[in-house]
C-alpha cells in the first residue's frame, strides 16, 4: 500500500500540467532513441576477429564445438552464466536474467537467423540439475576444462591469464580505487558475446559486461518507465522506494 507520508512521491498536478511535462520529457526520449539507433549502427560497424581456437563444450547430446552451437544459423549469442565448478547453484543474478528468457524470445531470435545459448564453467551434471530445478528449456553448455571462459574474460584467474574485465586491466581497477579482485584467486563474472559465421568460419563480433548487459531489456527496462523506478539505492530522486535495495539484479525480494 502506497503511503505519501513515508516517501517522496511525484508532485500532484492537473492533467494539463502533466501533459506539458510529459511532452517535454518525450523530446528527451526521442533524442535518446536516436542516440541509441546511432550507437547500434556503430556497434554493427565494429570489425571482427576470426576464432582460431577449437573450443569443445559439453552438452546434453555430448561434446559440441562452437560451430554446433549456431544450430545452422548465421549468428550466435552466448550468455556467460556465472556458475563456478565448485558451486552447487548458479549465480542468482544470472538466474534472474535467465528466468526472463522465454521460449518466445528464442523463437524470435531464431526467426532472425540467430541462436542463443548459455555457457558456464560448471560441469554439465551440475548445470543440468540446476536447469531442471528451474524448469528452463534453453540451450546451456559446460565449458569445463576449456579456455573459453578465460579467453572471453568471464573467469578471472591470474594463474591462467592476465585479469581483464569490461576492457579494464586489474591495474586500471586498482588505480580507480576498486579492490574487487583483492584476496581472490578466481572469480566468475557475467557477460554476453556475439559471434557470426561465414560457412564454417566463426568470427567474434561483440562482447559486453557489467551494466552493459542491461541493454537487452528485461524487467529493469519495464521498471525504468514507472514512478518508483528500480527501487535501488543509487537512483534519483531519492526517497521514492519504501525499502530501497542494492543494485543486485537477482529480484530475490
Amino acid at each position: 500500500m502506497m503511503d505519501r507520508s513515508s516517501r517522496e512521491l511525484p508532485s500532484i498536478v492537473t492533467r494539463e500540467e502533466w501533459l506539458a511535462a510529459r511532452k517535454a520529457l518525450m523530446i528527451m526520449e526521442k533524442e535518446a532513441t536516436r542516440a541509441r539507433d546511432a550507437l547500434n549502427a556503430d556497434r554493427r560497424r565494429l570489425p571482427m576477429v576470426k576464432i582460431e581456437k577449437e573450443y569443445v563444450f559439453e552438452g546434453p547430446d555430448g561434446q559440441a564445438a562452437l560451430l554446433d552451437l549456431f544450430e545452422g544459423r548465421s549468428q550466435l549469442i552466448i550468455g556467460h552464466f556465472m556458475f563456478d565448478p565448485n558451486w552447487e547453484q548458479g549465480c542468482s543474478s544470472c538466474s534472474a536474467g535467465a528466468d526472463e528468457l522465454s521460449p518466445g524470445h528464442l523463437q524470435h531470435l531464431h526467426a532472425r537467423d540467430t541462436s542463443f545459448a548459455y555457457i558456464s564453467r560448471a560441469p554439465l551434471s551440475k548445470i543440468e540439475r540446476y536447469k531442471r530445478g528451474k524448469g528452463w528449456t534453453f540451450p546451456w553448455y559446460s565449458s569445463y576444462g576449456s579456455d573459453f571462459n578465460y579467453d572471453f574474460h568471464v573467469t578471472l584467474d591470474e594463474s591462467v591469464a592476465p585479469i581483464m574485465y569490461n576492457y579494464r586491466t586489474k591495474e586500471e581497477f586498482l588505480q580507480a580505487g576498486d579492490t574487487m579482485f583483492e584476496g581472490k584467486s578466481s572469480m566468475e563474472m557475467p557477460g554476453r558475446s556475439c559471434f557470426l559465421r561465414d560457412q564454417d568460419t566463426i568470427y567474434h563480433t561483440y562482447s559486453v559486461y557489467a551494466r552493459g548487459l542491461e541493454q537487452a531489456g528485461g524487467s529493469y527496462y519495464y521498471l525504468d518507465e514507472t514512478a518508483l523506478g528500480r527501487q535501488e539505492l543509487w537512483e534519483e530522486p531519492k526517497g521514492r522506494a519504501a525499502a530501497p535495495r542494492g543494485a543486485v539484479p537477482n529480484f530475490s525480494e
